[in-house]
């Protein structure tokens, strides 16, 4: 089975060269689609997951996925897949898709994350659309590691492998126009193999993004990003412009950005930084009682900065599943290089780099601090929880107390995601914490004892 293994190697690197890039058909409009999988069966009904098209559907989220129940066929672990259109004079569009732990016929394939995105966006000025951001880590097929460059190539006598088949185009006339689109991984059946009939196709992370600009549409009211907000005529802080929730699911990308200003942020011996720039203050909240989240307990740390302070990314990675909810705000996540999860929510604004599937560096300014969601009307703050990739089967309840690693963070140290006690509540009377250890009844301040008292040595040295 292995025996062509280097041949497959050699194809994939000399096959850069795909389809020839086109602009959108006049006809188009300004849209955005994806799905995270596709199984393609001859006289059978297609087996097709995560399949979005805007504004229907606008997130999927999969714990993990297998063909058929064993997952002889196919195996892929947490995988997330977004589609955002915003049309009008000024079109943009984004389409992501991202599957990770990916197995293929009982690992003759393997891939470690593969990732779809694409981007396009058109005015009267100009239009363009990209593809960059997708690649395929740790790909390996028939035994042998593999090179993710575009291209294709025969698996032994039985079929094809494609990656990173992409397509780009646009326009500046007429109406302007841009489109983008990628399939990350496709695996084509010639016979049958490891259960499949030939003719079969898997395809894994296909998305596309179409944006034309309608020259006639009204110019879109400014959104002000400053961080003091407008009161109303009750005195009251008018609330910042929203984007709006869907039908179904509550997630969609969007919200007001702000122009990220210049800062330094120090890294920890692990690479982490603290998430807030500058003065800011938390405690220990983790656990506490929490009725309107899921579980009823608090799943991270409150950490209280001014309105506006700049959010920094704790470590190198992507940003994902960005936009508002009614309990987060405007909020987003970040997923750094080892699969660890990190969760900003109540922002104020996001920063120009905050873009479903953006990778983005430790340090990096992503947001500034608000009060949004649930949160509207209280304190200013961050509420930041961290899922270490170790606990991901636990779902939202896979997180450690920030408390202890907080701090390292601030004190420019490491710590193991593992030093944060996990507190999962259950049972009757789930929603209080545990009693405490010991209660503090009575304290002096040892600042009244005569051997501290200023100029108390002194005296004691003349006497």
């Amino acid at each position: 089975m292995i025996r062509i293994a280097v041949a497959i190697a050699a194809v994939l690197v000399g096959s850069a060269t795909l389809a020839a890039a086109a602009p959108p058909p006049r006809s188009a409009t300004t849209g955005a689609s994806a799905f995270l999988l596709s199984i393609t069966i001859p006289g059978q009904d297609s087996v097709v997951l995560g399949a979005l098209e805007w504004p229907t559907s606008t997130t999927a989220d999969v714990q993990s996925f297998q063909y058929p129940a064993d997952g002889s066929i196919v195996s892929i672990g947490r995988s997330r897949a977004s589609v955002f259109a915003s049309p009008g004079a000024a079109a943009a569009t984004q389409s992501f898709a991202e599957a990770i732990v990916v197995s293929l016929f009982n690992g003759e394939i393997v891939a470690g994350k593969i990732t779809a995105s694409a981007s396009a966006g058109a005015s009267a000025r100009s239009a363009g659309a990209e593809t960059k951001a997708s690649e395929v880590q740790g790909l390996r097929a028939l035994g042998r590691d593999l090179s993710s460059v575009p291209g294709s190539a025969s698996l032994d006598d039985w079929g094809t492998l494609t990656v990173l088949s992409s397509d780009s185009g646009s326009r500046k006339a007429g109406p302007p126009g841009a489109q983008a689109s990628v399939t990350a991984l496709r695996v084509g059946v010639n016979v049958t193999h490891g259960g499949l009939p030939a003719g079969s196709e898997i395809v894994i992370g296909n998305v596309q993004a179409t944006s034309v600009a309608n020259l006639s549409a009204p110019p879109r009211p400014p959104v002000s990003n400053a961080p003091n907000r407008p009161t109303g005529p009750d005195g009251r802080p008018d609330s910042l412009p929203r984007a709006p929730e869907p039908d179904v699911g509550g997630e969609v990308a969007g919200g007001p950005v702000k122009v990220a200003p210049e800062v330094s942020a120090r890294l920890s011996s692990g690479g982490f930084v603290f998430p807030i720039y500058g003065t800011a203050s938390f405690g220990d909240s983790f656990g506490g009682p929490r009725p309107n989240v899921p579980g009823g307990w608090h799943h991270g740390e409150d950490i209280f900065a001014a309105a506006g302070t700049p959010l920094l990314a704790v470590a190198d990675g992507t940003l994902h599943t960005i936009g508002f909810t009614k309990i987060g705000g405007y909020r987003l996540w970040l997923r750094d290089t080892q699969g660890n999860e990190f969760y900003y929510a109540h922002l104020s604004a996001y920063s120009p780099l905050a873009v479903e599937g953006r990778s983005v560096q430790a340090g990096d300014v992503v947001g500034f601090v608000g009060d949004t969601g649930d949160a509207e009307g209280g304190s200013p703050h961050l509420h930041f929880e961290i899922h270490p990739a170790a606990m991901a089967g636990l779902g939202y309840d896979g997180v450690v107390a920030p408390y202890s690693i907080l701090l390292a963070w601030r004190r420019a140290d490491d710590i193991s995601f593992s030093a944060g006690r996990i507190f999962v509540p259950t049972g009757p009377g789930s929603s209080t914490l545990p009693p405490p250890g010991a209660v503090l009844l009575e304290a002096d301040d040892i600042a009244s004892t005569s051997g501290l008292v200023p100029g108390a040595l002194e005296k004691a040295l003349k006497d």
